[in-house]
């Protein structure tokens, strides 16, 4: 498929995981892809996986909780590749605990990363969108939105994500740029791995209990939710705006 040839996208927090595959999958049908995270030289191996295969891509390397930095990176993207189309906010952190545990920096810094980082791209990125006329936005919520314990701060960050989401599809739907949400459950990424060694588990088996409680019966993959990304970011979802949509084999 080509739904991205002649499309640029950005997408943050992409050196591993859910990034990672969906830069991947964006580049497979034919986007060129800034692959953004903390240095470039984390996001090189991504880079590498997509040129090997033929696809277009560049690192760069961008702190995307700094505004200044995003307006730079962008700009920088834009000079690079001739345009920005796509914008997926997928850059995160946890710093899970039990709330009467959690200290103010542990809060301060899963906010910051998770939902003010998906504020200053949004809102650099709007103003390419706004003059083209055109423009496509996902940003990467969680299941967590719905509550999760010893994840209070990762939690108001993803549901936080959500409002903002169907607040932008409203401001921004007039100019045609399209704006939603994805909301992982149970995937199989270094961030659940870091989750599983919290409570004491191997990630294997931290995987097998998730799955024993998902009607699927098994976890997700990056791939699965990089191809959700895929459809909300073309023009297969044209008329889709506002929306999360959760992705987590069926769990409630």
């Amino acid at each position: 498929m080509t739904r991205f040839a002649g499309k640029v996208a950005v997408v943050t927090g992409a050196a591993q995981g859910i990034g990672a595959a969906t830069a991947e999958r964006l580049a497979e049908e034919g986007a060129a892809v800034a692959v953004v995270d903390l240095t470039a030289e984390r996001a090189q191996a991504t880079v590498d996986a997509i040129t090997a295969k033929g696809g277009t891509a560049r690192a760069y390397g961008c702190d995307v909780a700094d505004h200044d930095a995003v307006e730079a990176a962008f700009a920088r993207v834009v000079a690079d590749l001739g345009a920005l189309h796509i914008l997926v906010n997928n850059a995160g952190i946890t710093r899970d605990n039990l709330f009467f545990r959690m200290p103010k920096d542990d809060w301060d810094a899963v906010i910051t990363v998770n939902l003010t980082s998906a504020y200053n791209c949004a809102h650099v990125a709007q103003a390419y969108m706004v003059q083209q006329k055109y423009g496509k936005i996902v940003s990467l919520s969680s299941r967590s939105a719905l509550g999760n314990r010893g994840q209070a701060n990762y939690a108001a960050a993803k549901a936080g994500i959500q409002g903002l989401t169907a607040t932008l599809a409203i401001e921004l739907g007039p100019y045609n740029i399209n704006v939603n949400a994805v909301a992982p459950g149970y995937i199989a990424t270094a961030m659940t791995a870091a989750t599983a060694e919290r409570v004491g588990a191997r990630a294997e088996d931290h995987q097998a209990m998730a799955a024993e409680r998902t009607p699927l019966r098994r976890v997700g993959r990056p791939e699965e939710v990089a191809s959700v990304v895929a459809f909300l970011a073309s023009e297969d979802a044209s008329y889709v705006s506002g929306q999360t949509l959760y992705i987590n084999g069926g769990a409630r």
